[in-house]
């Protein structure tokens, strides 16, 4: 993406708008570095004073008070120095809390959608490493530019005061500077944008690592992996490497100027005292004043580097910011609901998918009714249940819940009334009191309740401190069957009266399978449940059994009544019995 300067000012405007919210603090911090600034070309002008009355003249009053002049000067620059680091080191930190507070927050109000769309690590790495660097243009750019330009602009002032002439030999160089500096930063942007890929390349890689342990070991993907790390590690390398080189180039063409203008001056400044129109504390303070002009001039040329990493984090984080929330335009927030589900001629299509997802979906889900969908992988029984709570929004037809559209329902009253349970169970590293209770508050005799009808109370009361366990990343501490049952009692926790069981059981030996399905079948009590099961043994005491095929519903029944009929239930039911006869034999 080319670098528009009206963007860059408009991105900058809002990064300092974040400060602008501390203006105490700001006030602080500029008015330290406005008094820094003013130390300098008031140490060079004490310079020509200490030359021409100390040495020249030999003023005795003035070399008696010169050491207390000089240590008031450096004190007051320390204490200025000191408000300045602490004031920024504060400031700086707000602002990267502030973002980071923010980007969470919206997180938390991202549609499902966006989550697919987006790699794990690039979203991790935004709101860890490139909040970051948005100090870099936030509040670093501004200390350098601020205490620095008034620097420049103060030992100018003094250089002007002593001999315009020779000054005006400094503004050659200034054209030459703004050209350097234009077309670096193109490249700089560039790179910056390319660093943050990359830092995100190398957290998703690290993330899937950690994540999937197990099978690297299993499966030898050691060598893969260190494979696949390095060569992110060292892309992340190159681009440090350009972006420094980049910096350099810019930061010696820089200097070699102002060296060439240096020498001028120094040619001129001599031809001037041999006439004797130059003192020599004329001279000396001219180029006192000149040697620290040579550092705010190159950390301001140097500062190019991180404003566009810092420009570049910065339009990463506020398109963050700015990513459309779920859609959230219901009124209405029922207090109860009796749990009649109602799809009307439901289409579904996933962004840049070939095909539709559901076509043509009409079903009524009965209160307090088990429904179970059957069917293939890919045959849409997923993408049905995933828009109950309004995960996806669909592209044609609606849902009703007790005769209200759902997008009639504010979202969190809508999920309010639905509890999940899937395959691949979510558990926190929390306490089991925690996990249990998540987004909930409830009493020791709930949780214990709870936990009991889901199965789960005697391992949880056979644990070192109970209820109070820690259980690790994702349960990593407990079998899966015990981690299901947890998710379980979290159901069972939030009675809620819509149950979408997804896969609850499929992953699970015999013997826990029986234990999950015994608390299941509490959990399912006077409840409007939406089944999806692998093991149609799972199913068979459902009201009715939908069977889905390309996204289409072609068969509903009971069990008994799908057999009977002999289609598409009833080939998939002689095939799973076919299958587990085989491994019964086997075993």
């Amino acid at each position: 993406m080319p670098q528009n300067p009206h963007h860059s000012i408009t991105v900058y405007r809002r990064i300092l708008g974040y400060l602008g919210r501390y203006w105490r603090m700001l006030a602080v911090a500029l008015g330290a570095m406005a008094t820094m600034a003013i130390t300098e070309p008031v140490f060079a002008r004490l310079v020509k004073l200490l030359v021409d009355s100390g040495f020249v003249t030999r003023d005795n009053d003035i070399m008696a008070m010169m050491p207390f002049y000089i240590v008031g000067i450096f004190l007051v620059r320390g204490t200025a120095n000191f408000a300045n680091e602490y004031a920024t080191s504060w400031l700086s930190s707000q602002l990267v809390r502030q973002l980071r507070d923010e980007m969470f927050a919206k997180l938390m109000r991202l549609p499902v959608q966006f989550f697919d769309d987006q790699p794990a690590g690039r979203l991790m790495s935004r709101i860890t490493y490139d909040v970051g660097q948005v100090t870099e243009a936030g509040f670093n750019v501004v200390t350098v530019v601020v205490k620095d330009g008034l620097t420049i602009l103060g030992l100018l002032g003094l250089l002007l005061y002593t001999d315009w002439r020779l000054t005006l030999v400094c503004f050659t160089v200034i054209p030459a500077v703004a050209i350097s500096i234009r077309v670096v930063a193109k490249r700089l942007r560039k790179l910056a944008r390319a660093g943050q890929q990359e830092m995100g390349n190398l957290t998703q890689v690290l993330g899937e690592t950690v994540h999937g342990q197990r099978i690297v070991k299993v499966y030898g993907g050691q060598d893969a992996e260190t494979g696949r790390f390095t060569r992110t590690t060292d892309a992340l390398r190159h681009n440090t490497v350009k972006q420094s080189a980049a910096s350099s180039i810019s930061t010696s063409t820089t200097q070699f100027m102002i060296a060439c203008a240096l020498a001028v001056i120094v040619h001129f400044a001599s031809s001037r005292a041999a006439n004797g129109s130059f003192t020599a504390g004329d001279f000396m303070s001219f180029m006192t004043g000149m040697l620290m002009l040579f550092g705010p001039l190159k950390r301001i040329t140097g500062v190019n580097q991180s404003l566009q990493r810092g420009l570049a984090a910065a339009e990463s984080v506020f398109a963050f910011l700015d990513e459309q929330a779920e859609a959230d335009h219901g009124t209405q927030e029922p207090a109860s609901v009796a749990g009649e589900i109602v799809f009307e001629h439901l289409g579904l299509r996933y962004p840049k998918a070939q095909r539709d997802a559901l076509s043509d979906v009409s079903l009524t889900v009965r209160a307090g009714e088990t429904v179970a969908l059957v069917g293939t992988s890919g045959s849409g029984k997923t993408s049905l249940v995933n828009l109950i709570p309004r995960f996806y929004e669909p592209s044609a037809g609606r849902i009703l819940l007790d005769g209200v559209p759902l997008t009639d329902i504010q979202l969190a009253a809508l999920r309010r009334h639905i509890a999940l349970v899937s395959q691949e169970v979510v558990l926190f590293n929390d306490t089991v009191a925690g996990n249990i209770a998540y987004g909930m508050n409830a009493d020791a005799a709930a949780l214990a309740e709870a936990a009991r009808a889901a199965n789960a109370l005697d391992f949880i009361e056979a644990m070192p401190e109970g209820f109070a366990t820690l259980i690790g990343e994702n349960g990593v501490r407990l079998s899966g069957g015990q981690r299901q049952r947890l998710a379980i009692a979290r159901a069972l926790l939030k009675n809620a009266p819509i149950l979408i069981l997804d896969e609850a059981t499929s992953a699970l030996d015999t013997q826990s399978e029986r234990l999950v399905q015994a608390a299941l079948e509490n959990l399912m009590k006077n409840r409007t449940t939406l089944v999806i099961a692998h093991r149609l043994s799972t199913i068979e005491k459902a009201n009715r059994i939908v069977v889905m095929e390309h996204g289409r519903i072609v068969e509903i029944g009971s069990h008994a009544e799908l057999l009977a009929k002999g289609g598409a239930y009833a080939h998939f039911h002689a095939l799973q019995f076919k299958a587990e006869q085989a491994h019964s034999l086997t075993a």
